[in-house]
Protein backbone atom coordinates (compact mmCIF):
# COMPACT_ATOMS: atom_id res chain seq x y z
CA UNK A 1 0.00 0.00 0.00
CA UNK A 2 1.31 3.43 -0.80
CA UNK A 3 2.87 6.03 2.43
CA UNK A 4 2.58 9.76 2.80
CA UNK A 5 5.69 9.78 1.32
CA UNK A 6 5.89 7.78 -1.44
CA UNK A 7 5.88 9.65 -5.25
CA UNK A 8 2.70 9.63 -6.76
CA UNK A 9 1.46 10.02 -10.85
CA UNK A 10 -1.69 12.36 -11.13
CA UNK A 11 -1.81 12.42 -15.40
CA UNK A 12 1.10 14.61 -16.31
CA UNK A 13 2.02 15.84 -12.38
CA UNK A 14 4.98 14.34 -11.04
CA UNK A 15 4.37 14.56 -7.02
CA UNK A 16 7.52 13.89 -5.09
CA UNK A 17 4.99 13.04 -1.52
CA UNK A 18 1.08 12.41 -1.33
CA UNK A 19 0.43 15.58 0.87
CA UNK A 20 -1.52 17.84 -1.03
CA UNK A 21 -2.36 21.67 0.07
CA UNK A 22 -5.74 21.98 0.00
CA UNK A 23 -7.66 25.02 -2.00
CA UNK A 24 -7.52 27.78 0.60
CA UNK A 25 -9.43 31.11 0.39
CA UNK A 26 -7.56 33.72 2.38
CA UNK A 27 -8.60 37.07 0.93
CA UNK A 28 -5.24 38.54 0.19
CA UNK A 29 -5.55 39.60 -3.49
CA UNK A 30 -6.58 43.48 -4.14
CA UNK A 31 -10.22 44.66 -4.73
CA UNK A 32 -9.39 44.12 -8.88
CA UNK A 33 -8.69 40.49 -7.84
CA UNK A 34 -5.51 40.55 -8.93
CA UNK A 35 -2.72 38.49 -6.89
CA UNK A 36 -0.20 40.62 -4.48
CA UNK A 37 3.51 39.95 -3.17
CA UNK A 38 2.28 38.42 -0.45
CA UNK A 39 0.68 35.71 -2.07
CA UNK A 40 4.30 34.72 -3.34
CA UNK A 41 5.69 34.39 0.00
CA UNK A 42 2.66 32.50 1.46
CA UNK A 43 2.80 29.91 -1.01
CA UNK A 44 6.31 29.41 -2.09
CA UNK A 45 6.60 28.71 2.17
CA UNK A 46 4.55 25.52 1.88
CA UNK A 47 6.02 24.47 -1.39
CA UNK A 48 7.38 20.85 0.09
CA UNK A 49 3.33 19.90 -0.58
CA UNK A 50 3.08 17.35 -3.01
CA UNK A 51 0.94 19.84 -4.92
CA UNK A 52 -0.46 22.94 -3.92
CA UNK A 53 -4.06 23.63 -5.44
CA UNK A 54 -4.44 27.07 -5.33
CA UNK A 55 -7.16 29.01 -3.47
CA UNK A 56 -10.22 29.31 -5.67
CA UNK A 57 -9.58 31.87 -8.50
CA UNK A 58 -12.88 33.32 -10.07
CA UNK A 59 -13.22 32.22 -14.03
CA UNK A 60 -14.90 36.20 -14.26
CA UNK A 61 -16.49 39.15 -12.77
CA UNK A 62 -19.90 37.16 -12.77
CA UNK A 63 -18.88 34.33 -11.13
CA UNK A 64 -16.37 35.62 -8.73
CA UNK A 65 -17.96 37.14 -5.34
CA UNK A 66 -15.68 36.75 -2.44
CA UNK A 67 -14.36 39.86 -1.70
CA UNK A 68 -10.14 40.23 -2.11
CA UNK A 69 -9.98 36.68 -4.08
CA UNK A 70 -8.14 36.18 -6.74
CA UNK A 71 -9.39 36.01 -10.43
CA UNK A 72 -7.80 34.78 -13.79
CA UNK A 73 -9.86 36.50 -16.36
CA UNK A 74 -7.96 39.66 -16.97
CA UNK A 75 -4.28 40.64 -17.93
CA UNK A 76 -3.28 42.05 -15.27
CA UNK A 77 -4.06 39.48 -13.01
CA UNK A 78 -2.32 36.81 -15.03
CA UNK A 79 0.66 38.97 -14.79
CA UNK A 80 0.02 39.23 -11.03
CA UNK A 81 -0.07 35.01 -10.60
CA UNK A 82 3.39 34.60 -12.36
CA UNK A 83 5.73 35.90 -9.86
CA UNK A 84 3.15 33.54 -7.44
CA UNK A 85 3.64 30.61 -9.50
CA UNK A 86 7.20 31.40 -9.73
CA UNK A 87 7.93 31.43 -6.16
CA UNK A 88 6.69 28.30 -5.48
CA UNK A 89 8.47 26.38 -8.50
CA UNK A 90 11.73 28.01 -7.26
CA UNK A 91 11.38 26.69 -4.21
CA UNK A 92 11.12 23.12 -5.75
CA UNK A 93 7.29 22.85 -5.48
CA UNK A 94 4.31 22.33 -8.03
CA UNK A 95 0.87 24.32 -8.43
CA UNK A 96 -2.53 24.06 -10.29
CA UNK A 97 -4.99 26.88 -9.88
CA UNK A 98 -8.79 26.52 -9.01
CA UNK A 99 -10.68 27.78 -11.48
CA UNK A 100 -14.51 28.44 -9.85
CA UNK A 101 -17.51 29.94 -10.54
CA UNK A 102 -19.44 30.55 -6.97
CA UNK A 103 -22.72 30.82 -9.07
CA UNK A 104 -25.72 31.81 -7.04
CA UNK A 105 -23.33 32.55 -3.82
CA UNK A 106 -22.20 35.56 -5.89
CA UNK A 107 -23.78 38.61 -4.05
CA UNK A 108 -24.72 41.21 -6.61
CA UNK A 109 -22.61 43.88 -4.68
CA UNK A 110 -19.66 42.52 -4.83
CA UNK A 111 -20.21 41.41 -9.03
CA UNK A 112 -22.13 44.12 -9.78
CA UNK A 113 -24.91 42.19 -11.38
CA UNK A 114 -27.59 39.49 -10.25
CA UNK A 115 -26.48 36.12 -9.36
CA UNK A 116 -26.86 33.15 -12.11
CA UNK A 117 -27.29 29.55 -11.18
CA UNK A 118 -29.01 26.74 -12.75
CA UNK A 119 -32.34 27.54 -11.76
CA UNK A 120 -33.79 30.59 -10.43
CA UNK A 121 -33.16 30.06 -6.76
CA UNK A 122 -31.74 31.63 -3.50
CA UNK A 123 -28.78 30.66 -0.98
CA UNK A 124 -29.85 30.20 2.17
CA UNK A 125 -27.30 32.15 4.09
CA UNK A 126 -25.67 35.60 4.43
CA UNK A 127 -22.60 36.00 2.26
CA UNK A 128 -19.17 37.67 2.59
CA UNK A 129 -19.05 40.77 1.01
CA UNK A 130 -16.83 43.97 1.30
CA UNK A 131 -18.76 45.58 3.39
CA UNK A 132 -19.59 42.33 5.82
CA UNK A 133 -21.93 39.88 5.72
CA UNK A 134 -25.41 40.62 3.33
CA UNK A 135 -27.95 38.66 2.47
CA UNK A 136 -28.27 36.55 -0.73
CA UNK A 137 -30.28 37.69 -3.82
CA UNK A 138 -32.16 35.72 -5.93
CA UNK A 139 -30.71 33.95 -8.80
CA UNK A 140 -31.70 33.73 -12.46
CA UNK A 141 -31.49 30.62 -14.17
CA UNK A 142 -28.67 30.84 -16.67
CA UNK A 143 -29.80 30.53 -20.62
CA UNK A 144 -28.57 28.42 -23.52
CA UNK A 145 -26.53 31.34 -24.64
CA UNK A 146 -25.24 32.31 -20.64
CA UNK A 147 -23.70 28.48 -20.39
CA UNK A 148 -21.96 28.96 -23.36
CA UNK A 149 -20.52 32.18 -22.18
CA UNK A 150 -19.38 30.48 -19.14
CA UNK A 151 -17.95 27.45 -20.68
CA UNK A 152 -16.32 29.92 -22.76
CA UNK A 153 -14.96 31.83 -19.47
CA UNK A 154 -13.72 28.51 -18.03
CA UNK A 155 -11.56 28.01 -21.53
CA UNK A 156 -10.11 31.36 -20.49
CA UNK A 157 -8.99 31.12 -17.27
CA UNK A 158 -7.63 27.90 -18.18
CA UNK A 159 -5.84 29.39 -20.56
CA UNK A 160 -4.42 32.20 -18.44
CA UNK A 161 -3.44 29.38 -16.12
CA UNK A 162 -1.23 28.04 -18.65
CA UNK A 163 0.12 31.60 -19.26
CA UNK A 164 0.57 32.45 -16.30
CA UNK A 165 3.09 28.81 -15.41
CA UNK A 166 0.47 26.93 -13.67
CA UNK A 167 1.19 23.22 -13.78
CA UNK A 168 -2.61 22.18 -14.21
CA UNK A 169 -5.64 23.38 -13.46
CA UNK A 170 -8.40 21.80 -10.79
CA UNK A 171 -11.88 22.87 -11.71
CA UNK A 172 -14.13 23.86 -8.48
CA UNK A 173 -16.90 21.56 -8.57
CA UNK A 174 -17.97 20.78 -5.04
CA UNK A 175 -19.46 23.36 -1.71
CA UNK A 176 -22.59 23.87 -3.18
CA UNK A 177 -20.92 26.43 -6.08
CA UNK A 178 -22.07 26.60 -10.06
CA UNK A 179 -21.04 23.31 -11.03
CA UNK A 180 -22.63 21.97 -7.68
CA UNK A 181 -25.66 23.66 -8.26
CA UNK A 182 -26.21 22.07 -11.38
CA UNK A 183 -25.23 18.29 -10.24
CA UNK A 184 -28.16 18.43 -7.17
CA UNK A 185 -31.55 18.29 -7.80
CA UNK A 186 -32.12 20.52 -4.56
CA UNK A 187 -30.44 23.08 -7.01
CA UNK A 188 -31.53 21.74 -10.29
CA UNK A 189 -35.11 22.13 -11.23
CA UNK A 190 -34.57 22.27 -15.03
CA UNK A 191 -36.69 20.83 -17.46
CA UNK A 192 -34.31 20.93 -20.53
CA UNK A 193 -31.25 18.57 -21.18
CA UNK A 194 -29.42 20.16 -17.91
CA UNK A 195 -32.23 18.86 -15.54
CA UNK A 196 -34.07 16.20 -14.67
CA UNK A 197 -32.20 13.04 -14.29
CA UNK A 198 -29.19 12.00 -13.43
CA UNK A 199 -27.15 12.09 -16.67
CA UNK A 200 -28.76 15.19 -17.82
CA UNK A 201 -27.33 16.96 -14.26
CA UNK A 202 -23.79 15.63 -15.36
CA UNK A 203 -23.77 17.46 -18.69
CA UNK A 204 -22.47 20.70 -17.18
CA UNK A 205 -20.02 19.20 -15.45
CA UNK A 206 -18.50 17.56 -18.37
CA UNK A 207 -19.30 20.67 -20.91
CA UNK A 208 -16.62 22.30 -18.21
CA UNK A 209 -14.32 19.73 -17.98
CA UNK A 210 -14.42 18.97 -21.86
CA UNK A 211 -13.59 23.01 -22.18
CA UNK A 212 -11.47 22.98 -19.91
CA UNK A 213 -9.06 19.73 -21.07
CA UNK A 214 -9.23 21.60 -24.68
CA UNK A 215 -7.19 24.25 -23.49
CA UNK A 216 -4.68 22.67 -20.99
CA UNK A 217 -4.83 18.68 -21.60
CA UNK A 218 -7.11 16.01 -19.95
CA UNK A 219 -3.83 14.92 -18.49
CA UNK A 220 -3.22 18.49 -16.40
CA UNK A 221 -7.07 18.58 -15.33
CA UNK A 222 -8.36 17.51 -12.25
CA UNK A 223 -11.69 18.15 -10.04
CA UNK A 224 -12.90 18.98 -6.88
CA UNK A 225 -16.22 17.25 -5.71
CA UNK A 226 -18.11 17.10 -2.00
CA UNK A 227 -20.20 13.81 -2.40
CA UNK A 228 -21.94 14.27 1.03
CA UNK A 229 -25.42 15.76 2.25
CA UNK A 230 -25.73 19.97 1.71
CA UNK A 231 -23.42 21.92 1.63
CA UNK A 232 -24.36 25.78 1.52
CA UNK A 233 -27.91 25.05 0.36
CA UNK A 234 -27.30 22.62 -2.40
CA UNK A 235 -28.78 19.28 -1.76
CA UNK A 236 -29.38 16.14 -3.86
CA UNK A 237 -32.37 13.35 -3.05
CA UNK A 238 -29.23 10.79 -3.80
CA UNK A 239 -26.01 11.91 -3.46
CA UNK A 240 -24.49 8.22 -3.69
CA UNK A 241 -26.21 7.41 -6.81
CA UNK A 242 -25.42 10.75 -8.06
CA UNK A 243 -21.30 10.95 -7.46
CA UNK A 244 -20.83 7.43 -8.38
CA UNK A 245 -22.15 8.23 -11.81
CA UNK A 246 -20.03 11.65 -11.41
CA UNK A 247 -16.84 9.74 -11.24
CA UNK A 248 -17.81 7.33 -13.80
CA UNK A 249 -18.16 10.19 -16.30
CA UNK A 250 -14.69 11.36 -15.00
CA UNK A 251 -13.36 7.96 -15.62
CA UNK A 252 -14.95 7.85 -19.48
CA UNK A 253 -13.58 11.90 -19.92
CA UNK A 254 -10.09 10.21 -18.95
CA UNK A 255 -9.91 12.98 -16.10
CA UNK A 256 -6.61 11.73 -14.09
CA UNK A 257 -7.42 12.77 -10.72
CA UNK A 258 -10.53 14.04 -8.47
CA UNK A 259 -10.35 15.43 -5.21
CA UNK A 260 -12.86 14.71 -2.86
CA UNK A 261 -14.24 16.67 0.32
CA UNK A 262 -15.82 14.27 2.43
CA UNK A 263 -15.84 15.10 6.11
CA UNK A 264 -17.52 13.00 8.65
CA UNK A 265 -20.25 14.47 11.43
CA UNK A 266 -17.18 15.44 13.98
CA UNK A 267 -15.52 17.84 11.13
CA UNK A 268 -14.20 21.16 12.30
CA UNK A 269 -16.01 23.00 9.08
CA UNK A 270 -19.41 21.85 7.48
CA UNK A 271 -19.71 18.37 9.16
CA UNK A 272 -21.76 15.67 7.26
CA UNK A 273 -23.63 12.78 8.56
CA UNK A 274 -24.09 10.74 5.47
CA UNK A 275 -22.13 7.61 4.37
CA UNK A 276 -18.89 8.02 2.76
CA UNK A 277 -19.48 7.73 -1.27
CA UNK A 278 -15.61 6.93 -2.15
CA UNK A 279 -15.65 3.91 -1.90
CA UNK A 280 -18.29 3.27 -4.44
CA UNK A 281 -16.54 6.33 -6.40
CA UNK A 282 -13.16 4.02 -6.48
CA UNK A 283 -14.85 0.72 -8.03
CA UNK A 284 -15.73 3.32 -11.29
CA UNK A 285 -12.80 5.52 -11.34
CA UNK A 286 -9.42 4.33 -11.81
CA UNK A 287 -7.44 7.23 -11.87
CA UNK A 288 -6.03 9.34 -8.25
CA UNK A 289 -8.08 9.78 -5.51
CA UNK A 290 -7.47 12.59 -3.35
CA UNK A 291 -9.61 12.95 0.14
CA UNK A 292 -10.06 15.95 2.27
CA UNK A 293 -11.07 16.97 5.67
CA UNK A 294 -9.81 16.58 8.99
CA UNK A 295 -6.78 14.09 8.56
CA UNK A 296 -3.80 13.90 10.22
CA UNK A 297 -0.70 12.20 9.53
CA UNK A 298 -1.73 8.84 10.91
CA UNK A 299 -5.40 8.95 9.82
CA UNK A 300 -3.82 10.41 6.53
CA UNK A 301 -1.76 6.92 6.88
CA UNK A 302 -4.36 4.95 7.25
CA UNK A 303 -6.93 6.20 4.88
CA UNK A 304 -4.38 5.17 1.87
CA UNK A 305 -3.73 1.66 3.23
CA UNK A 306 -7.88 1.32 3.05
CA UNK A 307 -6.76 1.27 -1.11
CA UNK A 308 -9.46 4.27 -1.91
CA UNK A 309 -7.42 7.32 -1.32
CA UNK A 310 -4.43 7.86 -3.36
CA UNK A 311 -3.60 10.78 -1.64
CA UNK A 312 -4.51 13.27 0.98
CA UNK A 313 -4.97 17.04 1.39
CA UNK A 314 -4.87 18.89 4.08
CA UNK A 315 -6.46 22.48 4.45
CA UNK A 316 -6.43 24.45 7.83
CA UNK A 317 -2.82 22.30 8.81
CA UNK A 318 -1.55 24.19 6.25
CA UNK A 319 -2.86 27.36 7.54
CA UNK A 320 -0.15 27.26 10.66
CA UNK A 321 2.35 24.70 9.51
CA UNK A 322 4.34 26.23 6.47
CA UNK A 323 6.25 23.27 7.15
CA UNK A 324 3.44 20.83 7.36
CA UNK A 325 5.22 17.82 5.12
CA UNK A 326 8.09 18.22 7.30
CA UNK A 327 5.93 18.04 10.87
CA UNK A 328 4.23 15.06 9.47
CA UNK A 329 7.34 13.46 8.57
CA UNK A 330 9.09 13.58 12.05
CA UNK A 331 5.88 13.56 14.09
CA UNK A 332 6.43 17.08 15.24
CA UNK A 333 3.51 18.40 17.03
CA UNK A 334 1.00 20.63 15.07
CA UNK A 335 0.23 24.45 15.14
CA UNK A 336 -3.42 25.10 15.42
CA UNK A 337 -4.48 27.59 13.03
CA UNK A 338 -6.31 31.65 14.69
CA UNK A 339 -9.66 31.89 12.58
CA UNK A 340 -9.45 35.52 13.27
CA UNK A 341 -6.60 35.98 10.93
CA UNK A 342 -8.05 33.84 7.69
CA UNK A 343 -9.24 36.87 5.84
CA UNK A 344 -7.08 39.78 7.77
CA UNK A 345 -5.97 41.07 4.34
CA UNK A 346 -2.01 41.36 5.92
CA UNK A 347 0.92 39.22 6.86
CA UNK A 348 -0.70 38.29 10.46
CA UNK A 349 -1.76 34.42 10.32
CA UNK A 350 -0.85 34.70 6.59
CA UNK A 351 2.72 34.29 6.50
CA UNK A 352 3.65 34.29 9.79
CA UNK A 353 3.79 31.58 11.14
CA UNK A 354 6.76 29.78 11.93
CA UNK A 355 8.69 26.56 11.42
CA UNK A 356 9.40 23.76 13.81
CA UNK A 357 12.88 24.31 13.90
CA UNK A 358 12.08 28.37 14.25
CA UNK A 359 9.45 27.53 17.10
CA UNK A 360 12.14 25.18 19.25
CA UNK A 361 14.79 28.13 19.00
CA UNK A 362 11.91 30.51 20.49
Amino acid sequence: MPKLFDPVEMGALSLPNRILMAPLTRGRAGRDAVPTAIMAEYYAQRAAAGLIISEATGISREGLGWPFAPGLWTDPQVEGWKPVVAAVHAAGGRIVAQLWHMGRLVPESVSGMQPVSASPTRAPNRLHTYDGKQEPNDARAVTLEDIDRILADYASAARNAVAAGFDGVQIHGANGYLVDQFLRDGTNQRTDDYGGPIANRLRFMREVVEAVAAEVGVQRTGIRLSPIGESQGANDSDNAALFTAAAAELERLGVPWIELREPGPQSTFRAADEAAVSPAMRQVFSGKIVLNSDYVGQSAEAKLEEGIADAISFGRPFIANPDLVERIRSGAQLEQADVATFYSRGPEGYTDYRTWPEQEAA
